[in-house]
């Protein structure tokens, strides 16, 4: 059997790997989807609570779409949010069915290379096939062959510790009973007991920690959730674009979200710590914890600890292949420049495809979250037009694969003020959340933020 004749393996069933795999499904290409998880979507239904701040209408890839349509599927109001439970069951996990046996669940990728050759040797090197080592749930193991390796495993395995050095704190592990690195689903009477009443530091400055926030002072202000008080930590200072884009937001959810987050801090139910960096987690004489800056504060103690801080992509099976990547973003070096934080929203990113995702190693591609490293600005809909552009590469058109369109919403909680620790500087050229120049915001007093951060939903992701 030729190169060509090999399928294509995807890692990962999520949202942008389903969708690559459509895309090589409509080329005439066969997919192996390869899911570490225990079904398709599996990252996703672990924030099923969370509402997304895009719509239907931005979610659905249309090559799945199209794969979808003659099993009478429908698809929901364009102009709908879908939470992450919605998102899977109704769109996510139909799609895999379509795809049947070319999605294999509990399929655990544990190294990529090429065939006989290890990253050293040159020699016929890009002749020689990809091989893909697989471990089952079972443990059984399997090696599967590939034409190309399309890497959509994302981020959210692997999120970002609460020290402000990128390390773990001094006592992070230790203080793991007390410490969550995801949203918390506040309707599970479980979660819901472990934070009503309580002091919770949420430590981030992004989409989740403004959810987070929202969502205890939705607690604090319910029956049974009298005394919930957040304390919100940001490693950087209050500016005018800290809460996002707020009315002016394209995506209006969006724009609601850091609204509600600003109303939390507003109205009491939560404090914020400026310019804090965690060095180490301690336990008070009352098993509390109490969180160590770098710059020497101690700050009052609190109960539970939230870390917001990001994610990071796992490149450990990946490790004997010749990848181009970003020293700092951790990202496809062409790539980087266009999606760094401290430039780029989600919505100026941009297009990009096969030849800003490519690498020195030809026929691997990082896509999706996955593919931005470190850089939390990601969208969904960026994805599909990613895995759209590299189907129709490795399928050898590249006039369609060098066409790429895309037009995002601009502002937004994605990041990328551009002001990290200077909350008074000026925005860099051609880049940031929001179009004014930063304005402090006074914390405190009572703010009006508009019905919309009533009816809009109360949160989201820049991906998955």
């Amino acid at each position: 059997m030729s190169t060509q004749q090999l399928p294509v393996v995807v890692i990962g069933a999520g949202p942008t790997g389903l969708a690559a795999a459509a895309h090589l499904v409509e080329r005439g290409i066969e997919p192996l989807v390869l899911e570490a998880g225990p079904a398709a979507a599996s990252a996703v239904r672990e924030w099923s609570h969370v509402r997304l701040f895009s719509t239907w209408g931005e979610v659905v890839d249309p090559a799945a779409e199209k794969l979808l349509a003659p099993t009478g599927w429908m698809r929901p109001d364009p102009a709908a949010y879908p939470s992450g439970g919605d998102w899977a069951d109704l769109y996510l996990q139909p799609l895999a069915d379509v795809l049947g046996d070319r999605v294999r669940a509990g399929a655990t990728v544990t190294g990529v290379s090429r065939a006989g050759r290890d990253r050293i040797v040159d020699a016929d090197r890009e002749q020689q096939p990809f091989v893909v080592h697989i471990t089952y749930a079972d443990g059984r193991e399997e090696r599967a062959f590939a034409r190309a390796v399309i890497d959509a495993s994302g981020t959210w395995v692997t999120p970002s510790p609460v020290g402000g050095s990128g390390l773990p704190a001094l006592g992070e592990k230790a203080a793991a009973d007390r410490i969550a690195y995801r949203v918390p689903d506040l309707k599970d009477p479980a979660v819901r007991a472990r934070y009503a009443g309580k002091r919770t530091a949420v430590i981030g400055s992004g989409a989740s920690a403004f959810t987070a926030l929202a969502y205890l002072a939705d607690l604090a202000k319910s029956d049974g959730g009298e005394g919930t008080k957040g304390v919100w930590i940001l490693r950087r200072g209050i500016s005018g674009s800290t809460f996002g884009g707020g009315e002016a937001d394209q995506l209006p959810a969006r724009g609601a979200l850091g609204l509600a987050a600003k109303a939390a801090v507003d109205e009491g139910h939560a404090d914020a710590v400026t310019g804090f960096r965690t060095e180490a987690i301690e336990r008070d004489a009352n098993d509390r914890l109490v969180l160590a800056g770098e710059d020497g504060r101690r700050l009052d103690p609190v109960d539970e600890v939230i870390v917001l801080t990001g994610f990071r992509p796992d490149l450990s099976f990946l490790d004997e292949l010749r990848l181009g990547l970003d020293e700092r973003l951790q990202a496809p070096v062409e790539l980087a420049p266009l999606i760094d934080p401290n430039q780029h929203s989600c919505g100026t990113v941009y297009p990009h495809g096969h030849r800003e995702l490519s690498h020195p190693e030809q026929g691997v591609y990082l896509v999706g979250m996955k593919s931005y490293g470190r850089a939390p600005t990601f969208l969904a809909m960026t994805g599909y037009e990613q895995v759209r552009s590299v189907a129709a590469a490795i399928a050898g058109d590249l006039a369609s694969a060098d066409r790429v369109e895309l037009t995002l919403p601009e502002t937004g909680v994605c990041g990328g003020a551009g002001l990290f620790d200077a909350p008074d500087a000026q925005e860099a050229d051609g880049g940031g959340c929001c179009a004014p120049a930063p304005q402090l915001v006074q914390l405190g007093a009572p703010a009006t933020v508009g019905a919309a951060s009533e009816q809009a939903p109360a949160g989201g992701c820049c991906g998955s």
